[in-house]
């Protein structure tokens, strides 16, 4: 145990937490570290304060056990990862000022063949500027840390096992940094460990989220030309991926998460006229769920000509993806405050089975909502949704294929 490094984790999220408690799980001590005290606390109870399969129990053993603490300060460590946010400020402009806060607070611990690695998508070029950041402030160490950048990959609700699993891309500022950061990952990672540069790595995980943007924009083009074809978009796919060598993707109500509506932007905002089709891509996802709360608006007052009174609509999910709790950048919360907005007295309810209750919109049980409703409006495919009995006599939207 003595030979085995300790830890410094700064950021306890989606991410940060599922990681730090596996590398605690393979008795390395974690020293977890966020900003919120109420975080803080939850994780030293042997609790969680995000939904992630698993997770739990991972953080409740190894709690127990003392591999894992959190705190809202860091320590001195032979490892820092940085495992914190990254939004935009402005018009798509990525922001990385917690990433510099996060080295801020780490710089008077750094020694000598210490480990910083970033794990936050970042704009390329980040891991150097961080490093120019680091031997500004301690040119002391100028040459004698191992500095890198490893991007994760996981999918939310199968993160535990994905760490594990999935290969990895581990680019450091030079060679040495790059063998290092791998022999740290090794201990705990079954995926691949795949060796390149700090850019390359930084580029890779953006390009990895870009690519599936492009993929699910000409999914959801190709669902508003067959609407406006009288063609059943759901039907076309599947027939033309009967084709050896073509797999489309399904149309949703636009694209959320806080990795692919959000990482085209990292590329957009630093290469504007080189980024043609990834900027196309965001216009055309963020477009779709603009138009699906049109089709909600047009199928009220269709509804209301026809039986000359106001429609009781049901919005059925707010999450970025099916059966999931994660609400970041979703594009069915969009919509829902579309439609609310353009409320005229109508009876609206708001259903998401995997939360208890939000703090702006009232939500309702599953079945009330479609016993009650005139319109229903399928913005998610949870798996709920699937085992519904409709009635004949409903206006069904379905924007997600759950039917």
């Amino acid at each position: 145990m003595d030979n085995k490094p300790s830890v410094v984790m700064i950021g306890l999220g989606y991410i940060g937490l599922p990681t730090a408690a596996l590398i605690a799980q393979n008795k390395i001590f974690v020293h977890g570290v966020d900003i919120n005290p109420k975080v803080v606390e939850i994780i030293n109870e042997g609790k969680i304060h995000i939904v992630e399969p698993e997770l739990d129990v991972a953080v409740a053993k190894a709690v127990k056990e003392g591999f894992l603490k959190a705190d809202t300060q860091p320590v001195e460590a032979d490892t820092y990862l940085i495992v914190v946010p990254t939004p935009f400020k402005g018009k798509n402009e990525p922001d990385i000022s917690f990433v510099e806060a996060a080295t801020k607070a780490i710089l008077p611990f750094l020694k000598e063949n210490d480990l910083y690695i970033i794990e936050s998508t970042s704009p390329i070029g980040t891991t150097e500027k961080m490093m120019n950041f680091i031997y500004t402030e301690r040119p002391e160490l100028e040459g004698k840390l191992f500095i890198a950048y490893c991007p994760e990959r996981v999918l939310p609700g199968n993160v535990m096992y994905e760490l594990v699993h999935n290969d990895r891309v581990i680019g450091g500022v030079d060679e040495n940094s790059t063998e290092k950061a791998i022999a740290f990952y090794k201990d705990f990672i079954k995926g691949n460990l795949h060796k390149t540069n700090a850019r390359t790595a930084e580029m890779c995980k953006l390009v990895e989220n870009s690519s599936r943007d492009v993929q699910i924009a000409f999914a959801n083009e190709l669902s508003i030309i067959c609407d406006k074809a009288g063609i059943n978009v759901w039907e076309l796919i599947n027939l033309a991926n009967k084709h050896p060598r073509v797999n489309i993707l399904q149309p949703g109500c636009g694209v959320g998460g806080h990795c692919i509506a959000v990482d085209p932007y990292f590329i957009v905002a630093d290469y504007p006229m080189e980024s043609q089709i990834i900027g196309k891509a965001r216009e055309i996802n963020n477009y779709k769920s603009f138009w699906c709360a049109e089709k909600v608006q047009t199928a009220k007052l269709q509804f209301e000509l026809a039986h000359g009174r106001k429609p009781s609509i049901a919005l059925m999910g707010l999450a970025f993806k099916p059966n999931i709790d994660d609400l970041r950048e979703s594009p069915a919360k969009y919509i829902v405050q579309k439609v609310l907005q353009n409320a005229n007295n109508e009876e609206c309810y708001i259903v998401e089975p995997n939360i208890e209750s939000h703090k702006i919109f009232k939500l309702t049980n599953c079945q009330t909502a479609v016993e009650k409703a005139d319109i229903i409006v399928f913005l998610v495919a949870h798996k709920e949704f699937k085992e519904l009995n409709l009635s004949k006599e409903k206006v069904i939207l379905d924007f997600c294929g759950n039917l």
